[in-house]
């Protein structure tokens, strides 16, 4: 497989640190969003390779896809946990 495709996108697309500082529900809410905006990134490189016949890459890209969408779930789930206004919510009946 390629192995330059996790750097075409750009170094902001690499996977946030593990030892990485979390401070705050927000700080998971951006986590989230970078991840889902690089599997969407990821998505559309696996639509182009795809279009043109290269069905590695088109792979590889499905594949960073699907891992990036599973830590923006992540993170997102963390942050709503992490939400005391959520727990309000929900314990209000709303």
């Amino acid at each position: 497989m390629n192995q330059n495709t996790d750097t075409a996108l750009g170094t902001d697309d690499a996977f946030l640190p593990e030892d990485a500082d979390f401070e705050s529900v927000g700080d998971h809410h951006r986590a989230a969003a970078h991840h889902f905006a690089a599997a969407a990134r990821h998505h559309l490189a696996a639509a182009e390779a795809d279009d043109g016949g290269d069905t590695e890459t088109a792979d590889r890209h499905s594949y960073l896809a699907y891992r990036h969408r599973l830590n923006g779930v992540q993170y997102a789930e963390i942050a709503v946990m992490d939400s005391e206004s959520a727990e309000d919510v929900i314990e209000g009946g709303l």
